[in-house]
């Protein structure tokens, strides 16, 4: 069975959370928390936060047990863009983009049974 949590809209660029969530998939959820707990970045935050509400949602409403799960992917995309400017030399105006990105975690029970057709 297959657990899913997203945040959408997050405050942070794509690009500087795809690093950190390519190592963390390789980890169990619980082990990439604590990993994640020493990570001194913004993205860290952010996405162990989604990690959190997946294993809540895996535990509290599919009743998962939380050793038994597994990331399955953590897709991490792009979200809309921000423009704002900003005023600069001889009158004229430098844009800013202010970049967003969505978030998705999901989780899959490695002791469940496979999802499919019965034979």
């Amino acid at each position: 069975m297959i657990v899913k949590a997203e945040q959408k809209n997050a405050d942070i660029t794509a690009r500087k959370i795809r690093p950190l969530a390519a190592e963390i998939k390789k980890l169990t959820p619980n082990k990439a928390l604590v990993s994640l707990d020493f990570a001194h970045l913004k993205a860290a935050a952010l996405l162990s936060k989604v990690i959190k509400q997946a294993i809540g949602n895996a535990v509290n409403v599919k009743n998962m047990e939380e050793k038994n799960l597994r990331f399955q992917s953590i897709v991490i995309g792009e979200g809309p863009t921000l423009k704002r400017w900003r005023a600069s030399s001889r009158g004229r105006a430098s844009t800013i983009f202010k970049r967003t990105c969505h978030i998705k975690v999901l989780l899959k029970d490695i002791k469940g049974g496979k999802i499919g057709k019965k034979s």
